[in-house]
């Protein structure tokens, strides 16, 4: 995108001016992604849309897409929709006592990165076979407030999420169809290549590989070869002018 990001307003009562309940996260990043002209909450076609550009649908999620599955499929046939996704590439964890005050700011060392997307793009992978459909991602830096609930959370030994916060927008990347799909596959594959190999690539872990090879193979960015000694051999459907299948 051309804009640069703002610093979102950081005051409690602005993101509290929020519609149907959405959360800090998303409001700001509504606010961000917003240009002049630019319609909010519109409905069509009985759906609540975030954004409306011209004849152009955008949807911001920053949970699951798996309940945005049937919103986008109905609307996708007949109009143009963009689906935007952020992705936390620096996080800080604010931990607040029960009545709110500040106990203590730290930076995570968990880093996103844009395979990470792949973890929800599982859900509706087909769309992308869809003239009408793009995503896009944004790498964000973002705040997770934490308080302490006893005896919930129990991963988090009673530090429960409340609500997540927008610093900044670093930067953003556009999907669209199948060949979009396969600038995501790094040049050093070797043909055919499996999921190990793509793991390898780029330094990700195995079963994120593995979601991003389902996700290519059900938008048709790659075919399944059959099954060798070291798994699944995949290649590309279609050639690709920086890819390793061609």
């Amino acid at each position: 995108m051309s804009h640069a990001p703002p610093e979102p307003p950081r005051t409690p009562e602005r993101w509290a001016i929020a519609t149907h309940n959405e959360g800090p996260l998303h409001a700001a990043l509504k606010d961000w992604y917003a240009e002049p002209g630019d319609r909010l909450e519109v409905p069509v076609a009985g759906r609540q849309i975030d954004l409306v550009r011209g004849e152009l649908l955008i949807e911001i999620q920053t949970g699951s897409f798996r309940a945005l599955r049937s919103k986008l499929r109905e609307l996708v046939g007949h109009h143009p929709i963009r689906l935007v996704y952020p992705i936390p590439v620096a996080k800080w964890i604010v931990r607040q006592s029960p009545g709110g005050k500040v106990l203590g700011r730290r930076k995570s060392p968990l880093r996103g990165r844009v395979e990470h997307a792949f973890s929800e793009l599982v859900s509706l992978p087909r769309l992308f076979l869809e003239e009408n459909f793009s995503f896009e991602i944004l790498l964000v830096q973002a705040e997770e407030v934490r308080r302490f609930e006893a005896g919930r959370a129990r991963r988090r030994k009673g530090w429960v999420i409340v609500e997540r916060r927008l610093l900044s927008v670093v930067s953003s990347r556009r999907v669209e169809g199948p060949d979009g799909l396969l600038e995501f596959l790094p040049a050093n594959l070797p043909r055919p290549f499996t999921t190990s190999d793509l793991a390898s690539g780029l330094g990700i872990r195995r079963d994120l590989a593995q979601k991003m090879a389902y996700c290519l193979r059900e938008a048709r960015a790659i075919e399944a070869l059959g099954r060798g000694r070291s798994g699944i051999r995949y290649r590309a459907t279609q050639a690709r002018s920086s890819g390793p299948n061609s």
